[in-house]
């Protein structure tokens, strides 16, 4: 297992200002990096993962910090459940860890071989079933929305489809030798950026990843005190747009449509932003760790 490095870790700190008597909620536990600093600075801390084997392998021994096995998409009633409500910050750290890809079990990578799963939790739908059960426009619609795979997401959706006919595509492997082999010669060198949106857009699908970041955004910012602060940790342009556009709208006074001469809304901004631009890893820090040069942070504060 590859030694496990934070991204953004510092920016993370300086944003959240962790100190003795603080509450914060790490809806993304994961292997709890982020999680072992902020109780390193005295403050207590709820623990959040979708997934249960995280949460059993969890090493973190501590009065301060409370663990809980949940989608944040349901963080409020979890939050409500530990009694941590009026805290000072939430931070998601979005995106697959390190011992999720490198578990060929859990089907998550290309790279290795395991079934074809991609489940964060126990739930029915995997990627077995799309891959071989879902209509092609179904196929489509997933690689180009989620997996913004907008070349070659017809001709692989249906290549898919002819595939499977002769028996089910059970196995990573065998998917990304099928993307490989319909992608036109002269690009077959670089299937893996194809094979790679592939496979996120039926993560995403899987785990509904982009309906619950929408969920956990709204009700985190219910949990914070006033003061508190809001901290995600991007890795794709979707998250990304999803993060800033409920940012930019809970900074409105009004979200009246242009067109009305007055306000009606009586809407109130309910977040002031911290981040004009997404924060960057400095080149530094991608060096040491490659995972994080495609991460975007963004902060904001209520108000």
């Amino acid at each position: 297992m590859r030694p496990h490095i934070p991204v953004l870790l510092n920016e993370v700190l300086n944003f959240f200002d962790p100190a003795q008597g603080k509450r914060f909620i790490d809806a993304t536990l994961g292997r709890g990096g982020h999680t072992a600093e902020l109780l390193a600075k005295g403050a207590e801390v709820l623990g959040i993962d979708a997934d249960p084997a995280v949460v059993a392998a969890s090493e973190i021994r501590a009065p301060r910090f409370k663990i809980a096995n949940g989608n944040f998409g349901d963080i409020r009633k979890i939050a409500e459940d530990h009694n941590f409500t009026g805290i000072d910050g939430v931070l998601f750290d979005l995106g697959l860890g390190s011992h999720q890809l490198d578990d060929p079990e859990r089907g998550f990578s290309f790279q290795k071989d395991g079934p074809l799963d991609m489940r964060f939790f126990k739930t029915e739908l995997t990627a077995h079933r799309i891959v071989n059960f879902y209509p092609e426009k179904d196929l489509i619609r997933i690689f180009q929305k989620y997996g913004e795979e907008m070349r070659f997401a017809r001709r692989i959706a249906r290549a898919i489809m002819i595939e499977r006919k002769s028996g089910s595509i059970d196995r990573t492997a065998r998917l990304f030798e099928l993307i490989k082999k319909t992608l036109p010669a002269k690009f077959r060198f670089r299937a893996g950026d194809s094979a790679r949106r592939i496979f996120q857009g039926l993560r995403i699908e899987v785990n509904d990843e982009l309906g619950n970041l929408e969920r956990g955004l709204q009700q985190a910012l219910s949990l914070l005190k006033q003061g508190g602060r809001l901290v995600v940790i991007s890795f794709h342009s979707l998250e990304d747009r999803i993060v800033k556009t409920f940012f930019v709208k809970e900074a409105k006074d009004c979200v009246c449509p242009p067109s009305f001469p007055v306000c009606r809304c009586d809407a109130r901004a309910s977040l002031k932003i911290l981040t004009k631009k997404p924060v960057l890893p400095a080149e530094e820090e991608i060096k040491i760790n490659t995972r994080s040069h495609s991460a975007k942070l963004r902060a904001a504060e209520k108000i």
